[in-house]
């Protein structure tokens, strides 16, 4: 799947304080190779008026992954968490009558988020998206049949 101007795709941070966390974005242009120019839908500039635009790799480029519905999740389970403007990845550690509690790796927090901000954490990998449930069954699936 390509990526072209007008899309809609979600930006991997590497800034410090950022890493692995991702941020909707719309595709403006390409600028030479390998690289875009996108506007972020919820970072605005540093002066707070206007939306940020900014260069990136195309690395860090994905499209918006689709929406997997589901009615729960179990311990352990790889999530993306909205907070902050951006989904950031981690792994659900309990949950009480209204919240799913998450732990992320890269900050060593835990926080409390409804259903409503927590979604199925996939990886685009070769064009296709895995969702981290996938990743999991294929792996019992090798361990069992090793």
């Amino acid at each position: 799947m390509g990526i072209f101007v007008g899309n809609y795709v979600e930006i991997c941070s590497r800034e410090d304080g950022f890493l692995g966390s991702y941020f909707v974005a719309k595709v403006l242009a390409r600028v030479g190779k390998g690289k875009f120019m996108v506007e972020y839908l919820t970072l605005l500039d540093d002066d707070e008026k206007e939306l940020l635009k900014e260069e990136v790799e195309a690395a860090d480029v994905r499209p918006v992954p689709p929406h997997i519905r589901v009615s729960g999740f179990d311990v352990l389970d790889k999530v993306d968490a909205y907070d902050n403007d951006g989904w950031w990845v981690g792994r659900i550690t309990g949950r009480d009558a209204s919240n799913y509690y998450v732990y992320f790796d890269s900050s060593g927090d835990e926080f409390a988020y409804p259903i409503s901000r927590l979604r199925v954490h996939q990886e685009y990998e070769n064009g296709q998206w895995v969702s981290s449930q996938q990743k999991y069954q294929s792996a019992v699936r090798y361990v069992l049949d090793y």
